[in-house]
C-alpha cells in the first residue's frame, strides 16, 4: 500500500512519526528533569527548615533537660503546621525520638541515616520511614563547644512531592501538544507544497517517468536543449550536442549547469536562447550548418486560484538539421537556372534560326552564314573563357544560364574570366551557392534600378585561390546596413512566398566554411568581392 502513496503523503507520515518520537523523547527527559528538580527543591526546603530548628536555643535547652519530649513535641507540631512539612523529628544522638507526628513513635529509634549528622554535617536522602517514603534532611544541634547534643530531621512524604510535581504536568503536556500540532501543521504545509510540485506522484512513478524522459531525450533525432530562467543550460541530448558542437552530457554536474555564454555556440543562436521568446521553424545559420529552431517557454503547474500565473522555469528549444535540405535546394535551384537558361536559349535560337532560314529563302546565303558564325562565336567565347579560367564545367554552365536569364530580364551580364588556375579542392556545391546567390541578388538589384542595367562578373584564379567580384548597377547599399546584410532574415526586397534573407547568409556561411573572405565595396551600385583560398593538396604540402 505504501508504494501507492505520493511523496507528499510519505513525507507527511514520516515527519509526523519524527515529531511524535521527538516529543516522546523530549517529554520523557522533561518529565524526569522536572521530577528531579521537584525532589531537589523539596530537599533544599527541608534543609532550610531543619537548620532553622537546629539553630533555635529552645532545642538545645530542651535537649539538656530531664524530659525533652514534653518541651519539644508542642514546638515541633507548631513548626510542622507553619512550615507545611509532613514530619519534624528531633532526636537524641543515639536515635531516640523526642518528637514525631505520631505520639506512639516517641521514644523509639529513628529510621534512617544519621552518621553524617553525627559527624557535624548535613545529609539529605529519600528513604522509607514510619510515614512511608519521604524526602528528609538531617542536621546536627551543636553546643558552643561544637559537640552534637541532638539531631533534627525535617521531611515531606513522596506522595506530597508527587502532588507538587503533578501541578507541573499540565504545562509539560501543553508544550508537548503544541509541538505535536506545530510539527503536524508544518508537515502538512510541506506535504501540500510537494503534492503541488510533484503532482501527487510517488517516487517510483517519478523514477519511471524520469527513465521514460531520459530515453526519449536521447532517442529522438531532433536536438533538444533545456535552458533555465538564469540563462544556464540544464540539459541537452546527444543530437543537440552534435549539432552545436558541444561536449557529451555524460559526467556533467547537474547542480552546476554551464551558462550560455560559456558554450561555443553561434552568437545568433545564443541571442535566440537568451531572449526566451517563442520561435517557430526559425532558420539559424551556425558554423557549417543550417538549423531550424523551435522554442517555447517551460511552464510549471498553475497554482490554485491563480489562472494564467503558472511559473516559467525556462525555455525548451528543439533543433533540426536543414543543411542537407538546403544543399539539395541549392542544387535544385542550379538545375532550375540551367533549365531556364536552356529555355531562354531555345527561344533565342528559334528566333535566330528563323532569321537564318529567311535569309536563305531570300537567297542571301553569305549573310545567313555570317549571322550564324557570329552567334556561335559569342557563345563559344564565353564558355571557353569560363572553362579556361576555372576548370569547373558546372560553374561555366551556371554563368551561361545566368547570362541568358539576365538578358530575359533586360539586364546585360558582362563576364570577365582571368587566369588559368583551378578550383580543385573547393566543392562545386559551395561554388554554385556563392556565385549563384551573388548573381541572383545582383540581377534583381540591376533589374529594379534605372537604365543602363548592367551586372559585371569577374572571375580570377591563380595558385593562391579564386577571386570572384560581382558588381551591379542597382541602388547602393547603406553603410549602416553592411553588417546586417549577411544576417539571416534581413532583406530589402518585399517578402515572397518562400521567404527572404537567406541567400547572402548562405554565401557568408559557405565563405567562412571555406576559410575565405567576403567584402562589400563600390560607390555606384553594390560590389561583392569574395576570395576563396586554394585547397592544399598533398603534392603542395610535400613541396612546402
Amino acid at each position: 500500500m505504501i508504494h501507492h502513496w505520493s511523496i507528499a503523503r510519505r513525507l507527511f507520515v514520516a515527519n509526523l512519526l519524527i515529531v511524535v518520537v521527538f516529543i516522546a523523547i523530549v517529554g520523557t527527559a522533561a518529565y524526569v528533569d522536572a521530577r528531579d528538580r521537584t525532589y531537589d527543591e523539596a530537599g533544599i526546603r527541608m534543609a532550610g527548615i531543619a537548620n532553622s530548628i537546629a539553630a533555635s536555643p529552645q532545642v538545645l535547652e530542651a535537649a539538656a533537660s530531664a524530659d525533652p519530649p514534653s518541651l519539644l513535641q508542642p514546638y515541633a507540631r507548631d513548626v510542622m503546621a507553619t512550615a507545611d512539612v509532613d514530619f519534624i523529628t528531633i532526636m537524641a544522638p543515639d536515635r531516640t525520638r523526642w518528637t514525631h507526628p505520631r505520639e506512639e513513635e516517641i521514644g523509639r529509634p529513628y529510621i534512617g541515616s544519621v552518621d553524617a549528622a553525627l559527624r557535624g554535617g548535613e545529609f539529605t536522602e529519600v528513604t522509607a520511614g514510619t510515614l512511608g517514603p519521604s524526602v528528609r534532611t538531617i542536621v546536627p544541634v551543636k553546643d558552643d563547644s561544637g559537640t552534637v547534643r541532638a539531631l533534627v530531621a525535617a521531611g515531606v512524604t513522596v506522595r506530597t512531592v508527587d502532588v507538587a510535581f503533578a501541578a507541573r504536568l499540565p504545562a509539560l503536556l501543553g508544550i508537548g501538544l503544541a509541538l505535536l500540532l506545530g510539527g503536524s501543521w508544518a508537515s502538512w504545509l510541506l506535504g501540500r507544497y510537494l503534492r503541488r510540485v510533484t503532482r501527487g506522484w510517488g517516487p517510483e512513478q517519478l523514477a519511471q517517468l524520469f527513465a521514460y524522459y531520459e530515453s526519449v531525450l536521447h532517442s529522438v533525432r531532433e536536438g533538444l536543449i533545456l535552458i533555465d530562467a538564469k540563462g544556464s543550460v540544464v540539459m541537452y541530448n546527444d543530437q543537440a550536442a552534435e549539432l552545436l558542437g558541444l561536449a557529451a552530457t555524460d559526467g556533467r554536474d547537474p547542480l552546476r549547469p554551464p551558462a550560455l555564454a560559456d558554450l561555443p555556440i553561434d552568437d545568433g543562436l545564443r541571442r535566440l536562447f537568451e531572449s526566451g521568446r517563442t520561435a517557430k521553424d526559425e532558420i539559424v545559420l551556425t558554423g557549417s550548418r543550417v538549423l531550424v529552431v523551435n522554442q517555447g517557454p517551460a511552464r510549471g503547474p498553475e497554482p490554485a486560484g491563480a489562472r494564467g500565473r503558472a511559473p516559467v522555469y525556462g525555455t525548451v528549444a528543439t533543433l533540426r538539421d536543414r543543411t542537407e535540405i538546403e544543399a539539395l535546394g541549392n542544387e535544385l535551384e542550379t538545375m532550375r537556372t540551367l533549365s531556364d537558361a536552356l529555355r531562354a536559349q531555345t527561344h533565342e535560337h528559334a528566333n535566330r534560326l528563323h532569321t537564318m532560314v529567311s535569309l536563305l529563302e531570300l537567297g542571301r546565303t553569305r549573310e545567313a552564314l555570317d549571322f550564324a558564325t557570329r552567334d556561335l562565336a559569342l557563345s563559344q567565347q564565353l564558355t571557353d573563357d569560363m572553362v579556361g579560367s576555372v576548370d569547373e564545367p558546372v560553374l561555366g554552365a551556371l554563368v551561361v544560364g545566368k547570362v541568358a536569364e539576365a538578358h530575359e530580364r533586360g539586364v546585360q551580364l558582362d563576364v570577365a574570366a582571368l587566369g588559368a588556375g583551378t578550383a580543385a579542392g573547393i566543392a562545386v556545391q559551395d561554388l554554385v551557392t556563392i556565385l549563384g546567390n551573388l548573381l541572383d541578388n545582383a540581377i534583381d538589384a540591376a533589374a529594379e534600378g534605372p537604365p543602363p542595367r548592367r551586372v559585371e562578373l569577374t572571375v580570377e584564379s591563380d595558385e593562391e585561390g579564386l577571386d570572384i567580384a560581382v558588381h551591379d548597377s542597382g541602388p547602393p547599399i547603406d553603410p549602416a546596413a553592411a553588417d546586417d546584410i549577411f544576417r539571416h532574415g534581413y532583406s530589402t526586397k518585399p517578402a515572397g512566398p518562400g521567404g527572404r534573407g537567406i541567400g547572402l547568409a548562405l554565401v557568408r556561411q559557405a565563405v567562412q566554411r571555406l576559410g575565405g573572405t567576403l567584402a562589400i565595396n563600390g560607390r555606384r551600385g553594390a560590389k561583392f568581392e569574395v576570395f576563396l583560398p586554394a585547397a592544399v593538396t598533398p603534392e603542395k604540402e610535400h613541396q612546402q
